[in-house]
Formats: C-alpha cells, sequence, structure tokens
C-alpha cells in the first residue's frame, strides 16, 4: 500500500514576540504532506476536526472552532485561532499535497501536530 511522505518540516528558531501588552517565546512550523487522498483534502468536515485534534495533541488551547472555507480548486483552506498563535492548513487535492503552518509558544511540542496529521491521513493512489 501507498504511504505518505512529508516532504518538508521547518522549524524555525524560536523567537522573542514583545507586544505593549504581553512578552512571549514563540515558534514557527511549516509542513508539506505529500501522496494525501484527494477525497480527504476536499473534505471540509475532516480537515476541520483534523485542527482540533491536533491542537489538543499538542496542549494547544483555541478559541473556538476552526474557519474552514472550500476552494474553487476542489481544496480546502482552514484556520484554527489558538490563544497565542494558529494551526492553518491548505489542500491542493489534484496535486495530492497539505500545506500545514503553526505558531505557538514554545512550551508546547509541535511534533503532535504533525503525528496527528500523519495518522489520520490516508495515502492517494
Amino acid at each position: 500500500p501507498a504511504s505518505l511522505r512529508i516532504r518538508k518540516v521547518r522549524e524555525l528558531i524560536p523567537h522573542r514576540i514583545v507586544t505593549p501588552r504581553t512578552e512571549g517565546s514563540h515558534s514557527h512550523l511549516s509542513a508539506e504532506f505529500l501522496g494525501v487522498s484527494a477525497g480527504q483534502l476536499s473534505d471540509g468536515r475532516l480537515i476541520g476536526g483534523l485542527l482540533i485534534a491536533a491542537a489538543s495533541a499538542a496542549g494547544l488551547g483555541h478559541a473556538g472552532m476552526p474557519s474552514v472555507r472550500d476552494q474553487t480548486d476542489g481544496g480546502v483552506s482552514a484556520v484554527l485561532l489558538l490563544e497565542s498563535g494558529h494551526i492553518a492548513v491548505h489542500s491542493v487535492p489534484q496535486r495530492q499535497v497539505l500545506i500545514l503552518d503553526v505558531i505557538a509558544p514554545v512550551a508546547h511540542d509541535f511534533r503532535k501536530v504533525v503525528e496527528v496529521l500523519s495518522r489520520r491521513l490516508t495515502a492517494g493512489k
């Protein structure tokens, strides 16, 4: 059977974000999941549920439900606002690609976000 491949996971060096009211240390992770089933990449409810599951697994508090939008090319874009950051995904079903972007405090284990997506997404044919 086919398997998912993660082409690129890039975690930037944590940096300081300072605003007039808060000071905190955040980190940024980007990843591209290749070979994902086009059917899953077109399913907005599935994608939204994955964002909630991924945030929970990493201990990231979120403020509400994800905003999910179907794209004209059949893909889905979704963002889940966190207490101090976000998890966003964009899917491209015709290329079997899911693009992930996470920004959150460094105290959280971003690998858990990647693990949830890796476990729950299936390879396309």
